[in-house]
C-alpha cells in the first residue's frame, strides 16, 4: 500500500471512528438513500425506520453538521469502491 493511500485511510478512520455493525448498516442506509437523491432529512427518517435503534436524532442546530459527515460518508464509499475495483484488475 502506498504512502499516500495509507494516509488516507489512517485519517478516514479518524473521521469516521470505531462503529458497531448496527451503526455501520445504519450509515450505510443513510448513504444509500442520498444516493438515491433523497435530502439529509429523509434519508435519516427512512434509515432510522430501518434500523430504528440506531436512529439519530437532529434538528436545526446540529442538521448541518450530519449532513456534513453523510457526505463526507458518501464520498469516502465512492473513492473506497474505486480502489477495489482498481485493485481487482
Amino acid at each position: 500500500m502506498d504512502k499516500m493511500m495509507k494516509q488516507y485511510l489512517d485519517r478516514s478512520k479518524e473521521i469516521i471512528g470505531d462503529r458497531t455493525a448496527s451503526e455501520i448498516a445504519h450509515d450505510n442506509a443513510v448513504v444509500e438513500f442520498l444516493n438515491m437523491g433523497l435530502p439529509i432529512e429523509a434519508a435519516l427518517a427512512n434509515a432510522g425506520q430501518k434500523h430504528p435503534g440506531e436512529a439519530i436524532k437532529w434538528d436545526a442546530s446540529n442538521i448541518d453538521g450530519i449532513a456534513e459527515h453523510y457526505d463526507y460518508l458518501k464520498e469516502h464509499e465512492a473513492i473506497m469502491r474505486k480502489l477495489q475495483a482498481k485493485n481487482r484488475n
